[in-house]
């Protein structure tokens, strides 16, 4: 399983996505194991984050990032500066 992750796209393809209409996610420097029971596209707006799927390398995630995780897979989070993205699940 793959994390997809497209650094710093234009507001253009934002707004056709309709990132600034999801919610808004908010998480402080902590460290947690995560399961997707369905597939998540989000877009940082803050902070930064070490996501390692099981089994697979790690990722840095960071604001500006547009980042879609697949759906059954299971990570660690690693959250090294305080988080705060908008989400969508499906």
């Amino acid at each position: 399983m793959k994390i997809e992750i497209e650094k710093k796209r234009s507001r253009v393809l934002l707004d056709k996505l309709g990132v600034y209409d999801w919610p808004v996610w908010q998480k402080e420097v902590s460290e947690f194991d995560w399961f997707y029971a369905d597939r998540e596209t989000c877009y940082v707006l803050e902070g930064r984050v070490t996501v390692t799927p099981e089994g697979g390398n790690s990722i840095e995630i960071e604001e500006g990032d547009l980042v879609t995780f697949p759906k059954g897979m299971a990570c660690v989070w690693k959250i090294s500066r305080p988080i705060k993205k908008h989400y969508t699940f499906g």
